[in-house]
């Protein structure tokens, strides 16, 4: 059996989860999510927790099932902790000249290319970006969704990936990048 798959998940306070059909729905006061769920595993859904098992008699092959085992565990585990503490990812500009602002959902970015790029967010994701003096421009992103959050950081950070040599891009707060010496110094 796998090890993440055997560990009940507790349900805390203010969250109710729902089985109907194959589909796990988790409702909190963040937001409301669901997940099918492979036939191949059992959702077992009492007081105050919920627990996985494998369907011995499923005609899925035996390490697809352990595999679902944890993977499905994890999935509403995470459905769990978004819709009652949430997800938050902070992200910085780093490089002269990088800019952002928002509009809503819509944020915009300059990022030392010839064009603006402009990037309209689902509603399930509530933005906020900062500029200030002499600190590098920054994005925090807040949802209950985490699959959906950390897609989204993907993407904003796919605009300028992190480079070596000067260290300029799209960080994650917090993230250190491996500096290169470059050419000038192999020379020497």
């Amino acid at each position: 059996m796998s090890r993440i798959g055997k560990l009940p998940i507790n349900i805390p306070a203010g969250v109710t989860v729902t089985q109907k059909d194959g589909i796990v729905t988790v409702k909190g006061p963040k937001g409301e999510l669901s997940q099918k769920v492979d036939p191949s595993i059992i959702v077992k859904i009492e007081d105050a927790h919920i627990e996985f098992e494998v369907d011995e008699n499923s005609p899925v092959n035996y390490k697809q099932k352990q595999a679902f085992h944890g993977l499905y565990r994890s999935l509403v585990n995470n459905m769990v902790v978004g819709v009652s503490e949430g997800y938050k990812k902070e992200m910085e500009l780093v490089g002269v000249g990088y800019r952002v602002s928002n509009q809503g959902n819509l944020i915009e970015f300059a990022l030392g290319y010839t064009h603006p790029i402009f990037i309209q967010l689902p509603k399930e994701v509530k933005v906020e970006t900062k500029m200030e003096r002499n600190q590098n421009p920054q994005i925090v992103l807040e949802s209950c969704d985490k699959q959906l959050l950390g897609l989204i950081c993907a993407k904003i950070r796919s605009f300028r990936m992190p480079e070596p040599y000067k260290g300029k891009g799209i960080l994650f707060k917090g993230e250190v990048i491996r500096r290169k010496s470059g050419k000038s110094a192999a020379a020497k």
